[in-house]
């Protein structure tokens, strides 16, 4: 069952690092256009980025 965490674990970095990519690359382009569109992105991103943190917590407790 390790290996099911260690499975779960990688997945879920691979979701945050593309959230931050996409976020970042969002920001860089909408920024100078639409400034208030390119924070929501952003902030959307980091919301969806503490949610994922907080699902790692719970697999590396929860899963067996």
């Amino acid at each position: 069952m390790e290996k099911k965490r260690r499975i779960l674990q990688r997945v879920i970095f691979i979701l945050m690092a593309l959230t931050v990519a996409g976020c970042l690359i969002a920001w860089l382009v909408m920024q100078r256009e639409r400034p208030w569109l390119a924070f929501y992105i952003a902030c959307c991103g980091g919301v969806m980025l503490v949610n994922l943190v907080i699902l790692l917590v719970f697999v590396r407790k929860n899963v067996k």
